[in-house]
């Protein structure tokens, strides 16, 4: 041990794939430097918990715990480090669904920011999942985002004959 190695700043946390995924939508939140309204509800609504009104989250004490842990680890730990920990822990399903979660919540205020995007790709390359695997979970979190073809009835999937399809793999 080093005379400074106490220094080091370390979490603390051990590393989980519970943790991984709020940790995962923290950096997806907080890419373009801004967490929307839309991203925290989006966070609260996978991992249990609400908004008083005055900006308070509310989570149950269990929740809470882990969003305290994500959070002070996502401070302390560059994304390129979080990845090459995180990753070997992860099953493909968990994998996927942290992928599936970090579209819709980058999507939540409307369109995902170029920061998002990028962070995006660095989890699909870190993942090894390809843009061709992930399409259709895409096309799907597409589409249940797509709010104007309620509000826009000229929408181009409102047009008459259109279908909705996903993208063959």
């Amino acid at each position: 041990m080093g005379l400074f190695d106490m220094f080091r700043g370390d979490s603390g946390e051990q590393m989980t794939p519970h943790l991984a995924f709020v940790t995962s939508l923290l950096y997806m939140m907080a890419a373009d430097g801004e967490m929307d309204a839309e991203e925290v509800g989006h966070l609260l609504s996978v991992i249990g918990g609400s908004d008083d009104g005055r900006g308070t989250i509310g989570v149950g004490a269990q929740n809470q715990k882990l969003l305290d842990s994500a959070m002070r680890y996502r401070k302390k730990h560059s994304l390129d480090q979080f990845l090459a920990e995180a990753t070997p822990l992860l099953t493909d399903a968990q994998r996927m669904c942290i992928l599936v979660n970090l579209i819709d919540s980058s999507l939540a205020d409307g369109q995902a920011e170029r920061e998002e995007q990028a962070l995006f790709g660095k989890f699909l390359q870190a993942f090894d999942v390809s843009e061709d695997r992930f399409r259709p979970f895409f096309e799907v979190i597409v589409l249940k985002n797509d709010r104007a073809v309620f509000t826009n009835q000229n929408h181009a999937k409102n047009q008459a004959g259109y279908k909705v399809n996903l993208s063959k793999l």
